[in-house]
């Protein structure tokens, strides 16, 4: 993976899928001007946290395990009558503690009702997601952006294995149960389930997912 460090924003770099750019020494304002330049339309990712923004480019088979792992939550909320509200990779920000992450998908279950037909957050008043999700995660700087929101449980897809991080009063522990499902194997769940979509592809993997949600008791 192709990585720099640059020392001011540059709002016209071009990055090849599996970039990843870090700029450094970067204000508030700064940040918002950049983001205004590349506007909403952009390829890339941002995770920004305590004056440094790293600018990532997903590659495609990162972004059928997004697409796979959303949907496997949506499953599982769908089996369990649950409502959600699914805001993707939106831009997550909080200006008083100079943070802005935009997660690879994201899931307002709890608090689904406080973000219905917002067009912007702002999580200086607004709650943070109740899930966020990150596959392929390749710096730190993106949970101590979580940590920074509170956001209340993270999910890490990488090397085949998913983590799952809960939050408590002195930061995130990692943990084999979720707090959303803690009931459901998702550490055996669902690598599974993508490595199944991927021999055989993602409605292949979800039927058999769906008929096996059927056999357990949660």
């Amino acid at each position: 993976m192709a990585t720099s460090l640059i020392q001011k924003p540059i709002s016209q770099l071009t990055l090849s899928p599996g970039s990843v750019v870090t700029i450094a020494d970067l204000n508030w304002q700064e940040l918002e001007q950049v983001l205004e330049e590349w506007g909403e339309k952009r390829h890339s990712k941002i995770a920004y946290c305590q004056g440094v923004l790293e600018v990532m480019v997903p590659l495609p088979e990162h972004e059928k395990n997004v697409v796979i792992l959303g949907d496997i939550v949506k499953l599982l909320l769908n089996h369990q009558g649950r409502e959600w509200e699914c805001l993707r990779s939106t831009t997550y920000k909080n200006e008083l503690k100079r943070v802005g992450i935009e997660p690879d998908d994201s899931f307002y279950i709890e608090h689904r009702e406080a973000v219905i037909g917002k067009k912007r957050l702002d999580l200086s008043i607004d709650p943070p997601p109740d899930l966020a999700i990150e596959v392929d995660l390749t710096s730190c700087t993106q949970e101590s952006a979580y940590l920074a929101l509170r956001v209340p449980e993270l999910w890490i897809y990488a090397h085949d294995q998913l983590r799952i991080f809960c939050l408590d009063n002195d930061g995130y522990r990692e943990s084999n149960h979720s707090l959303i499902f803690p009931n459901v194997p998702l550490k055996t769940l669902i690598p599974d389930t993508i490595q199944t979509a991927n021999r055989r592809g993602i409605s292949v993997a979800l039927k058999a997912l769906a008929a096996h949600l059927k056999t357990l008791e949660f």
